[in-house]
């Protein structure tokens, strides 16, 4: 390139954005600083051109659990697997097929039944396990949708393409979009948060990898704040001895002031980035501990999340958290539960991460709804794909019963945020095997929960390199029909 060309465009960038009276960096800036009260106006940013609609949902709390729960012995109900059970896979629902590398081929292998019984569930019917005897009861707030299938087959790739809508790391994930779109409804805490838990005693936990709640190419603002579950939830939430609260509030506004010249010489959006975070960091000092701080709820409230709430750290603790963060303004909640990969420990481990996961999920919705933000909060169970409904492993081994990752078919369900409560969506075969009737795919899924955030999916986009990206890709329609 000639260099004198290759000059004027870096001068363009950086003489025009960064330099200007009226530069993004002095816009960005402004902005930051009139939250907190240097302005007489108080944005929590987001895009002037969203909603595209009116919304039916302000919030998402996102229930992941991270290993793929095995759809056909907790929602999907398939008899024949019963009446199969120890026999292989009969020829055609699986030709063709991709599974992981510890089950290779399909054919041949045996069919297994499932571990505990079904029942239909509420005045809608739903069919749950005996596993989950707390999301039972609430199966007529819920709606189980039977019909999903995404592309990846291991979980790393398939957790970030439910996430990002794309297999491979460096794309945003849902609450990046959701807060670069819409802003935040709270100063004082992060728009998107995200907190991780695992059973204890579980030996088939998966890595929490900081790309699953990532900003990818928008600005890192945007990225979800991980809350620890030891000691502080966020680190150097406290001052250091010898530090007063006034003593930090002169350093931050005289680094404000040093980043705020860079900021306008250079609009690096990173350094607004920064300017953000110290803000947000500062704010955090207070209200974090009032976040945590869990002596104000009932001991009926407490109860109902189970054992575990009191423990941080633990999925019920969690799940308390998330709704107080959405009661706070909090826009997007990710909860990520690790354990449910199960491929030999159906009878030991399954037990443990329904036992874990159940009641809180169950307590979280009733709460939500006690407090009248279940309808403009959106909850999601799920995790990246299901399990075989063939076994792995021997059948004659029953404490060693497992199976392996199932792309093909499985189940979510959510409630809440306009969704439609008491309905069971799609179906799969008689095997489980396949979905085949209103099939849903991830893209879909995505589609659907952007649009009930009031943003249209296709429209909703972020051009890097050259290309407008969106959260789901250049695939995805809206499923309509779970919407009230």
């Amino acid at each position: 390139m000639d260099p004198l060309y290759q000059n004027r465009l870096h001068v363009t960038r950086r003489e025009f954005f960064g330099k200007s009276a009226t530069g993004i960096g002095t816009v960005a800036l402004a902005s930051l600083l009139n939250r907190d009260g240097f302005g007489d106006a108080a944005p929590l940013g987001g895009l002037p051109s969203l909603p595209h609609l009116a919304p039916k949902a302000k919030r998402v709390i996102y229930l992941f659990q991270n290993g793929g729960p095995t759809h056909v012995d907790l929602f999907d109900y398939k008899p024949k697997l019963k009446d199969l059970h120890g026999q292989p896979l009969p020829n055609g629902y699986a030709e063709g097929k991709r599974f992981s590398t510890m089950t290779g081929e399909a054919d041949g292998k045996l069919m297994l039944a499932p571990v505990e019984p079904f029942k239909q569930r509420g005045e809608s019917g739903a069919w749950v396990s005996d596993f989950l005897p707390h999301t039972a009861q609430i199966a007529d707030k819920l709606c189980f949708v039977k019909s999903m299938q995404t592309d990846a087959v291991n979980h790393a790739p398939a957790i970030q393409f439910l996430l990002s809508g794309g297999e491979l790391p460096g794309r945003p994930t849902l609450g990046a979009w959701l807060t670069y779109g819409l802003g935040s409804e709270s100063d004082s805490l992060p728009s998107f948060v995200v907190m991780t838990s695992i059973s204890k005693g579980t030996s088939c936990g998966q890595i929490f990898y900081d790309f699953y709640w990532g900003s990818g190419f928008l600005p890192s603002k945007y990225q979800g704040v991980k809350f620890r579950g030891t000691g502080d939830p966020v680190l150097y939430i406290s001052n250091p001895d010898g530090v007063s609260r006034s003593m930090r509030r002169g350093w931050l506004d005289d680094i404000s002031k040093v980043n705020e010249l860079k900021l306008q010489e250079f609009g690096d959006p990173e350094i607004a980035t920064r300017i953000a975070q110290y803000e947000m960091a500062f704010k955090m000092q207070t209200s974090v501990p009032e976040l945590t701080d869990l002596s104000g709820e009932t001991k009926a409230t407490l109860e109902m999340y189970g054992p575990e709430v009191h423990e941080p750290g633990t999925f019920a603790h969690n799940c308390l958290l998330a709704r107080r963060l959405v009661e706070r303004g909090t826009r997007c909640v990710q909860l990520m539960h690790a354990g449910w990969d199960q491929h030999n420990s159906l009878t030991t481990e399954l037990y443990n991460q329904c036992r874990d996961t159940d009641q809180p999920s169950a307590a979280l919705v009733q709460d939500l709804d006690r407090l009248g933000l279940l309808d403009e909060t959106l909850v999601i169970w799920g995790g990246e794909f299901g399990r075989t409904p063939f076994i792995q492993g021997d059948i004659n081994n029953r404490p060693r019963w497992g199976r392996d990752h199932h792309p093909y078919a499985f189940t979510v369900w959510m409630a809440g945020g306009g969704i439609k409560p008491g309905l069971s969506y799609g179906a799969s075969d008689d095997l489980g095997v396949n979905a085949v009737e209103n099939k849903v795919h991830v893209h879909d899924l995505q589609a659907t929960w952007l649009h009930q955030m009031g943003i249209d999916h296709e429209k909703f986009t972020y051009k890097f390199q050259g290309r407008q990206f969106r959260l789901t890709d250049v695939h995805g329609h809206v499923v309509n029909e779970i919407l009230s």
